[in-house]
């Protein structure tokens, strides 16, 4: 009797044990490297076709931007004397033969003074040429009429190519008058007003030889300049094409060339992404850092790169082949090895070992375990990875 009764409750307990695990929900079954989930959780998750990509090395760069030596220059002082007014102001755009200040100069008034004097020689020879030809004149004639000896007539040809000479050496020397003002800084209309005024200004202003910006003025009003100094008046430089001059490892330089794409980024600007083009690449590496100087142009329609600025850029190599690739977030990790949860079947995934390669723009090469139109796990795939480890 107390057997029978022992052996209907055991029943009973059993079948209520029976009911509650079919009414309790069912979790993700796990079975060796796959696992089992639900539709809701399905819809948390983010299934990605594997597809093909192109992956290139990139190396990376630190370099500086600069101004385009090949677009900039200083302006000295061709003379000496005293700044009576400056005219161009920092940051001042300027156009070629624009002026930028002015000097009293000594040598300009002696310059102006030379010209006239040679202005006035030339008059003067001219002159002598004009008395020297009508004597000629006269005494062929009274030669002609045997009126004069045949001495006082080979004198008056003497007489007219001496003048002629004479001419000709104050034409010479007017010239060099001509010339040395305009090196100076003086234009044709300034010479010609000089020529036929004959009145002697000794300012003189110091122009621009290029289009440009003002990016450096080291002269001040009252200043004495001296023609046999060295330093820079001004600087200009034209900014709408930049410099990046960049030192870059020697063990990567064989993957720079001459007319090779850059991709720069400035460190004072990180949400702008600039294109560069390499033009000349160091013949020397520096034997302290080991680096080469790699110079690049970097268009600046907008002003917005400025000289000094520190900047990286990446050196993209060789055109590569397309391999599967997949969002970053798929790759899960366990020490050295990654692993991608592959759907293999709909509610069914697969923990599957793969061996990745370089990364680009978000995405990951995969070399070997996996092939395109394959699904996997993107967004959520540390999730799968942590239920599978429960």
């Amino acid at each position: 009797m107390l057997a029978s009764l022992a052996l209907l409750l055991a029943a009973l307990l059993m079948a209520a044990c029976d009911r509650g695990s079919a009414q309790a929900p069912q979790p993700a079954a796990k079975k060796a490297n796959t696992v089992s989930v639900t539709a809701d959780q399905l819809h948390q998750l983010e299934i990605v076709t594997v597809e093909l990509c192109t992956f290139r090395i990139e190396k990376q760069a630190i370099g500086q931007i600069a101004f385009n030596e090949d677009a900039s220059t200083v302006v000295l002082t061709p003379f000496s004397g005293r700044v009576t007014r400056l005219i161009a102001k920092i940051g001042d755009n300027v156009k070629r033969g624009d002026a930028l200040f002015e000097i009293d100069s000594p040598e300009v008034v002696q310059a102006q003074t030379d010209l006239i004097a040679a202005v006035q020689g030339l008059d003067k020879s001219k002159s002598q040429l004009a008395l020297a030809k009508r004597v000629l004149d006269r005494q062929t004639g009274l030669f002609a009429a045997k009126a004069t000896s045949q001495r006082e007539l080979e004198q008056a040809n003497t007489d007219h190519i001496s003048a002629e000479t004479d001419v000709r050496t104050a034409e010479g020397v007017l010239t060099a008058a001509r010339n040395r003002l305009r090196v100076l800084g003086r234009s044709d209309a300034e010479v010609a007003r000089l020529e036929r005024e004959r009145l002697i200004n000794p300012l003189i202003a110091i122009t621009t030889p290029i289009d440009g910006t003002v990016v450096a003025r080291k002269v001040g009003p009252g200043q004495y300049v001296r023609s046999d100094s060295g330093d820079p008046l001004y600087s200009i430089a034209d900014l709408s094409v930049m410099w990046l001059k960049a030192n870059v490892p020697e063990s990567d330089i064989a993957l720079v060339k001459v007319g090779q794409d850059l991709e720069v980024r400035v460190m004072a600007l990180p949400t702008r992404t600039f294109k560069a083009r390499v033009i000349a690449i160091g013949a020397a590496s520096d034997a302290a850092t080991r680096r080469v100087v790699v110079r690049s142009e970097i268009p600046n329609p907008d002003g917005t790169l400025r000289s000094e600025m520190f900047a990286t850029f990446k050196i993209v190599t060789g055109n590569g082949e397309p391999e599967p690739a997949v969002p970053v977030e798929a790759v899960t990790r366990e020490g050295e090895l990654a692993y991608i949860w592959v759907q293999r079947e709909p509610m069914l995934l697969e923990r599957r070992k793969v061996q990745i390669g370089l990364e680009q723009d978000g995405r990951l090469q995969v070399r070997e375990g996996l092939k395109p139109g394959e699904q996997v796990v993107g967004r959520g795939a540390i999730f799968v990875d942590n239920e599978w480890r429960q």
